[in-house]
């Protein structure tokens, strides 16, 4: 991959990642980002996005709805909430077992998988059993 230099605005994007706790959306980090500088473009930050994720310096997680980001690029895995979207880390361990079982198996030069898991977060499980559905 060609090497990209590393502008005023990438640093911009990436603090933006930097400074969030979730998985944020391209559209939340945009959002964070317009209230300092109100002179960049959304394609700009998304640009950005896919340029740090490339690069190995943040993560791009695909979940259904929209990507998210992660400033953690270590192999882990995801939990995404259904109801409300939220997508957390999970803290059981990164088999790298799988990934040389799926190089042998396939030829493939693994670099890494990605497992998510879906379920309902306690916030939307207690939301639920408050106000049951009849």
């Amino acid at each position: 991959m060609k090497q990209q230099r590393n502008t005023r605005q990438r640093e911009v994007v990436l603090q933006a990642v930097q400074s969030r706790r979730d998985h944020p959306t391209a559209d939340q980090l945009y959002l964070d980002i317009v209230r300092t500088y109100p002179r960049i473009s959304r394609g700009t930050v998304y640009r950005n996005l896919k340029i740090l994720a490339e690069s190995g310096r943040i993560r791009q997680i695909q979940v259904p709805g929209a990507d998210r980001f992660d400033l953690r690029t270590e192999g882990h895995h995801h939990l995404l909430c259904i109801r409300c979207q939220q997508v957390a880390d999970v803290s059981c361990p990164y088999d790298t077992a799988a990934d040389r079982q799926v190089a042998r198996e396939t030829g493939f030069r693994m670099i890494h998988h990605s497992l998510l898991f879906e379920g309902i977060c306690p916030t939307c499980l207690a939301r639920e059993e408050k106000s049951p559905i009849s």
